[in-house]
C-alpha cells in the first residue's frame, strides 16, 4: 500500500463499519456472506490497520450492504 493513500484506506474502511451496522449485520456476519474470515473484516473496519481490498471484493461489500460502490469511495470532505 502507498503511504500516500493510507487516509484513503482508512476513510473506506470506516464507511464499511458505517453501512455494515446501518444494514444491521455484525462483523461476523459481514464476513461470512462474503466468505472471508472475521480476522479480515476487523482489519478492513479498523482505523489503526493498514488493509487493502480488491476493487472485487469492494464490489462484493457493496452488493452485500446494497449500496452503490461509489458511496465507499466518495469523498466527504
Amino acid at each position: 500500500m502507498k503511504q500516500q493513500y493510507l487516509e484513503k484506506y482508512r476513510k473506506l474502511g470506516l464507511k464499511i463499519s458505517y453501512y455494515r451496522k446501518l444494514k444491521g449485520f455484525t462483523q461476523e456476519q459481514l464476513a461470512e456472506k462474503l466468505d472471508k474470515n472475521l480476522a479480515f473484516i476487523g482489519a478492513v473496519e479498523a482505523p489503526n490497520v493498514n488493509r487493502t481490498i480488491s476493487l472485487d471484493t469492494l464490489f462484493d461489500i457493496a452488493e452485500i450492504l446494497e449500496i452503490s460502490p461509489y458511496k465507499l469511495l466518495k469523498d466527504d470532505d
